[in-house]
């Protein structure tokens, strides 16, 4: 029995008419059985219908492949219809990872060397569609050729295959020079329009063609002028701009034509402030003409009085209704705030008034704006609108928001009264959302500011008595350790009177301590807090050592060590508990630390390899003695021996002068990770002074084009070997060969054991997090012979 086979317009309407998925996978099987069976019969009547329905399954998404050589058939007959749907099947079947795809070229040559107009256009759509690279070197001279065809249908065909020519070959850029310059002539509009576009991608793409293409500047400018000034067409005219398509791409062209080149830039400039002036802003299509023409403008060496212009007409587009609008207004400000700041001020009002939008976009672009707008003269007025928009915002824009304000008060703070009181601001109302170094910036700052220590004290009290659970807490239980004597006794006339007694603050702080919202690092901040009050109260330390003694079974490990150090302070070294426990000295920002931290991110792994610390204090010695003696009394325990500088080096540290670096270490490095573009190496240094101990520098670089963030790197040995990992030089490593991060490990080896290292890497990479277990036990000998 000879089943028929269905139309194409039955099969769609059996498809169509399909309950399950399971019918129509039936359907669609039975009939590419009838297709296949079709073209192994090889009737040519039939064929252009049969393929005609694997497309249309092909649309669907079922497997059409096998109808790959029957395109190449249709095209190569010489009939109109077969062509049609040969071509049409190509576009959609072949591409480039088929090498079926080349079989075509000789199709296509003859069907461009005909002068069937219809032909032509087809050939040329498919060599746009899928043409590779080796297919448009074939092809150019052809192509080229029909660019000067007098028919328009087939020029403007071949201006577009052109453009995909020069995308996948750009070395065939020279062929289409002579050529463009002609159709720069044409009147019609559609022609125009791709030369346009064919000239932008060769001054994109050739620094030789962007040459060329500047002596017809004029040429450009005359054309854009007269559609400025043309009246209504109804061919060409949209919303009552005259083919707003074109003027768009004329203004794209010229200003890559303009930048960078002055005399371009000045032939352009009056056109470019008669479109600005009479352009109608009514409707879309005008409001996308200005908006070429601002990035025109700001693009090239264009008048100040015109860049103003294009400032004020962007701050028109704040005021506009339409959102799109606004944000592309927005987003443009944002890139001409740092060339033409004065202008942007203008319209700082409006871009606050942004912030209230109801569609997150635009209110994340206008913070973005209003951050970038702070300087000294505005800093007050601003802070005062952010710190609003900060207790309103909503939670996904409140952490970018507090990061903002606090950078922007580190940068323009006008006292260090008013820096303290807005970070004070920002940790109360950002909550969690803060950065992590906001509370070490704050300490620092308190602690540089001695005159407002009494003040800061205070406030940090107030705000710590009336919430405990606010970020703040550990910057006030730190506070309250260091100044609690000026808590007791001072008067500050800037803030409300109250009086606090000893019992008060202890009890405060014993509610942190106690607290189940508060983190183990908060405590520690608090029961350090009440160590430190113990020699700046003048009652009774009881109640200190009574809390002190409890803690030192907690379960944190951190919090036990404290508790356990601590309880021997007043046990066994009371007499040293004063001097060990006395006030942090002033840091001043030109202080000697803070300067060599500044070189260390500078440079890198190379001062991390090179610094050794050296106590240079009295009393920072005789505190590292005592907590030797408290780790370990009987004197068993085996400690990481220190490096000890010669003196000629520890005269260089005390003058704070760069170091000369040490000779290159005689062990070789080793490459033990690399994934995606993040690589991590290893080189080892043994100090003569100590031939157990092997220091291990940890370098991690990142050639990809992602950053990677929030890095951390672990390390473990067998137990026969004792390990200390220093702190790493940071948590982000940017992309394409930034900054690394360098990190060091000291590890103690007596019994000279192979050494065998488990690294564990944990990092997010293009905003996925990654981790990363391997073993690496192909380290050179010399590490541990």
């Amino acid at each position: 029995m000879v089943v028929t086979s269905l139309r194409l317009q039955d099969l769609i309407e059996e498809i169509r008419g399909a309950k399950t998925q399971a019918q129509e996978r039936e359907v669609i099987q039975k009939e590419c059985a009838q297709i296949r069976a079709s073209f192994r019969d090889g009737d040519p009547l039939q064929r252009h219908r049969q393929l005609a329905k694997l497309l249309y399954v092909h649309m669907l998404g079922y497997p059409a492949h096998f109808g790959q050589m029957e395109c190449l058939k249709l095209i190569a007959s010489p009939r109109f219809t077969d062509k049609r749907v040969g071509y049409l099947g190509a576009m959609l079947l072949l591409d480039e990872r088929h090498d079926a795809h080349l079989l075509i070229t000789n199709s296509i040559k003859n069907d461009l060397s005909q002068g069937n107009q219809p032909v032509q256009g087809l050939a040329l759509c498919t060599l746009s569609a899928m043409g590779s690279a080796e297919m448009c070197r074939d092809l150019a001279t052809e192509v080229e050729r029909l660019l000067l065809q007098p028919s328009p249908y087939v020029r403007k065909k071949a201006i577009l295959t052109a453009v995909h020519m020069i995308r996948k070959e750009p070395e065939l850029s020279n062929i289409f020079l002579p050529p463009c310059t002609k159709l720069l002539r044409e009147r019609h509009h559609g022609i125009l329009l791709g030369t346009i576009t064919l000239i932008t991608e060769l001054c994109e793409r050739n620094p030789a063609a962007l040459r060329h293409f500047r002596k017809v500047v004029p040429q450009l400018v005359q054309i854009l002028r007269t559609l400025v000034t043309t009246g209504y067409s109804t061919e060409h005219s949209i919303s009552g701009v005259s083919d707003p398509f074109l003027q768009v791409q004329i203004l794209r062209l010229l200003r890559i034509l303009g930048r960078n080149h002055e005399e371009s830039s000045e032939t352009m400039n009056d056109l470019l402030a008669q479109v600005a002036t009479n352009t109608d802003t009514s409707r879309n299509a005008g409001n996308a003409v200005l908006l070429e023409t601002v990035l025109t403008i700001m693009a090239i060496h264009s008048a100040a009085g015109l860049r103003v212009l294009a400032v004020n007409i962007l701050g028109r587009f704040l005021l506009n209704n339409d959102k799109n609008i606004r944000y592309v207004a927005l987003t443009s400000l944002l890139q001409l705030v740092q060339s033409d700041h004065s202008a942007v001020q203008r319209h700082r009002s409006t871009v606050v008034e942004c912030l209230q939008e109801t569609d997150a976009s635009l209110s994340r672009r206008a913070l973005e704006l209003s951050l970038a707008l702070v300087n000294s003269s505005n800093v007050r007025a601003m802070m005062q609108e952010l710190q609003a928009f900060l207790e309103s915002c909503p939670p996904d824009l409140r952490a970018d928001c507090a990061s903002g304000i606090l950078l922007a008060a580190e940068r323009f703070a006008p006292s260090k009264r008013w820096h303290i009181d807005t970070i004070l601001h920002v940790l109360t109302t950002a909550g969690t959302h803060v950065r992590d170094d906001a509370v070490a910036n704050l300490i620092q700052l308190i602690g540089e500011a001695e005159e407002l220590h009494t003040y800061s004290v205070r406030r940090l009290y107030s705000a710590l008595a009336e919430d405990i659970s606010q970020p703040l807490v550990q910057v006030a239980a730190w506070c309250i350790g260091e100044y609690g004597d000026l808590l007791l006794e001072g008067n500050c006339e800037e803030t409300e009177p109250f009086q606090v007694e000893e019992k008060d603050v202890l009890a405060l702080l014993e509610k942190v301590l106690q607290s189940h919202m508060s983190l183990p690092a908060t405590r520690g901040y608090a029961i350090t807090a009440l160590m430190k009050l113990s020699t700046r109260l003048r009652g009774d330390n009881n109640r200190i050592r009574q809390v002190v003694s409890i803690y030192g079974s907690c379960v944190d490990i951190e919090l036990q060590q404290r508790a356990v150090e601590y309880n021997a302070l007043f046990q066994k070294y009371d007499h040293m508990r004063a001097a060990i426990l006395e006030k942090m000295p002033l840091l001043e920002r030109g202080d000697p630390h803070v300067n060599e931290e500044g070189k260390e991110k500078q440079t890198g792994a190379q001062l991390l390899e090179t610094t050794v610390p050296v106590p240079t204090e009295p009393q920072a010695t005789k505190l590292l003695n005592l907590l030797d003696l408290l780790d370990d009394t009987s004197g068993h325990a085996q400690h990481l021996p220190p490096l000890d500088p010669s003196p000629g080096e520890t005269l260089i540290h005390l003058l704070d002068l760069p170091c000369a670096p040490p000779p290159p270490a005689p062990i070789p490095s080793v490459q033990v990770f690399e994934r995606q573009g993040l690589q991590l190496d290893l080189s080892f240094t043994r100090p003569l002074e100590t031939p157990a101990l092997l220091l291990v520098t940890a370098t991690t670089t990142n050639s990809s084009n992602e950053d990677v963030t929030h890095f951390v790197c672990q390390a473990a040995v067998p137990k026969s070997f004792q390990l200390q990992l220093q702190a790493p030089s940071g948590n982000t490593i940017p992309a394409q060969g930034g900054l690394p991060i360098t990190q060091i490990l000291r590890i103690l080896n007596p019994n000279k054991a192979p050494l065998r290292l488990k690294l564990r890497l944990t990092y997010n990479h293009a905003g996925q997090p990654v981790q990363e277990i391997f073993e690496v036990d192909n380290l050179p000998v010399e590490t541990w012979q």
